[in-house]
């Protein structure tokens, strides 16, 4: 089973974006990125919404699998 930490990440990292440009262009805090991809924070649907719109993948491929 797959997070939706270890799936932003792997998105974010196909895309060639760090953290901060990522942040800028979700206009979300870096450290919050940070929160999200280490698993101390789940972000709300809003927000996974703006994520795979910025990553241009579908919200599902963020969420995790079961």
């Amino acid at each position: 089973m797959t997070s939706f930490a270890q799936n932003l990440k792997f998105h974010r990292e196909q895309h060639n974006l760090t953290q901060e440009e990522l942040a800028l262009k979700a206009r979300l805090g870096t450290k919050t990125i940070e929160k999200y991809e280490s698993g101390e924070q789940i972000p709300n649907t809003q927000t996974i919404l703006k994520l795979s719109t910025v990553l241009d993948v579908p919200a599902s491929e963020l969420t995790p699998s079961k």
